[in-house]
C-alpha cells in the first residue's frame, strides 16, 4: 500500500512538473515583451508571473480540458489567463495597504522589486490582460464558448467571489469568525478561483452540468484542503521553506481553521475534506487520477 501510494505521488508529481512547463512556455508566448515608453510594465509584469510557483490553478485546467476531451491550445490559453490573474492578485495583495509582505516565493515583491505604483499598474495589467487571452478566438473556435469562461471568470475574480474574500478577510481582523464564516471566507478568497480553474476544462470541452456540477464540488472542497494547508504552515514552517513570510495570521488576528480548531484539529479537518474532494470524481475513469491524488498530497505539502 505504501509503495502504490509513493508512486502516485511520484507520478503526480511528474505531471504537476510537466503541467507547469508547458504553461510555463505559454506564458513566455503569450506575455508581451517589453515596448516602448512603458516598457517597466511589462517587466514587472513578467517580474511577478515568472517568480515560480507551482501553477496549481493551471494545473487543474489542463487535467480537467484532458479529461473532458478539449482542445489542448484553448487549455493552455485559458490556463495561462488564470495564472496571470492569479499573479494580480498576489501582487496586490502583498502591497503595504493589504498584507504589506516583502517577501514572495523566495525574492523581493513586486512592490520592493520596482515601487509601489508600478506594482499596482502591473497588476492591473496582469489582470486585464487575463480576458484578453481567453476571449481570442485561439481559446475556442466557438465565442459562446469563450464567453462562458470570460464570465464564470469575471465572477470568479470579482466582489462576490476573490476580491469579496479578500474583503472578507480584512475584516476578520476586527471580530471573531465561526468555522462557517471562515469557509466561506476561503471559498471565496481562494476556493473561487479554483473552482473556475476546474469548470474551465469542462466548459472547453462542451461537457454538461452534471459534469460541471461534479468538478465544482471537487474544486470546493480541494480549495479548502489548500488553504487549511497553507494556514497550517503559516504557523509550522519557515520562511526558508515557504518562500514567503510565516506567522503573520497569528499576529495579525487572522480567521482560520487553524486557529479555531488547533493544528492537529484542522489536520483532522483537512483529511476528511481532502476524501469528499477524492470522492466527488468517483464518475470518472483512470484519466481523472491526478486530479484524486492531488488532495491527499497537498495535505503533506511542506511549501
Amino acid at each position: 500500500m505504501a509503495e502504490r501510494k509513493t508512486e502516485k505521488t511520484a507520478q503526480l508529481m511528474r505531471t504537476l512538473t510537466q503541467c507547469a512547463q508547458d504553461v510555463e512556455d505559454a506564458l513566455k508566448r503569450l506575455l508581451p515583451q517589453p515596448h516602448g515608453l512603458h516598457g517597466r510594465i511589462f517587466e514587472a509584469m513578467a517580474y511577478a508571473t515568472f517568480a515560480g510557483g507551482k501553477r496549481l490553478r493551471p494545473f487543474l485546467v489542463l487535467q480537467g480540458a484532458g479529461l473532458f476531451g478539449a482542445p489542448r491550445e484553448g487549455a493552455l490559453r485559458t490556463a495561462a489567463a488564470i495564472e496571470v490573474l492569479h499573479t494580480y492578485s498576489l501582487v496586490h495583495d502583498d502591497l503595504p495597504a493589504m498584507d504589506n509582505d516583502d517577501l514572495r516565493r523566495g525574492r523581493p515583491t513586486a512592490h520592493r522589486a520596482f515601487d509601489e505604483a508600478t506594482a499596482i499598474l502591473a497588476g492591473d495589467a496582469l489582470l486585464t490582460i487575463a480576458f484578453a487571452f481567453l476571449a481570442h478566438p485561439d481559446t475556442h473556435p466557438d465565442p459562446a464558448v469563450r464567453c462562458a469562461l470570460v464570465s464564470r471568470l469575471a465572477q470568479a475574480a470579482g466582489a462576490d467571489g476573490m476580491i469579496g474574500g479578500q474583503m472578507i478577510d480584512m475584516l476578520a481582523e476586527q471580530r471573531r469568525f465561526d468555522a462557517e464564516e471562515i469557509k466561506l471566507l476561503q471559498r471565496l478568497k481562494t476556493g473561487q478561483l479554483f473552482e473556475f480553474a476546474c469548470e474551465a476544462g469542462a466548459i472547453l470541452g462542451r461537457a454538461g452540468e452534471a459534469d460541471i456540477a461534479a468538478m465544482r464540488a471537487y474544486a470546493c472542497d480541494m480549495g479548502l484542503v489548500f488553504q487549511i494547508t497553507d494556514d497550517l504552515l503559516d504557523v509550522t514552517s519557515t520562511a526558508e521553506k515557504t518562500g514567503k513570510a510565516v506567522g503573520k495570521d497569528q499576529e495579525h488576528g487572522k480567521a482560520t481553521l487553524v486557529s479555531l480548531f488547533g493544528i492537529e484539529g484542522a489536520k483532522a479537518e483537512a483529511a476528511k475534506i481532502a476524501r469528499r474532494a477524492v470522492d466527488a470524481l468517483a464518475a470518472y475513469d483512470e484519466r481523472a487520477e491526478p486530479l484524486r491524488a492531488l488532495p491527499p498530497y497537498l495535505i503533506g505539502r511542506e511549501k
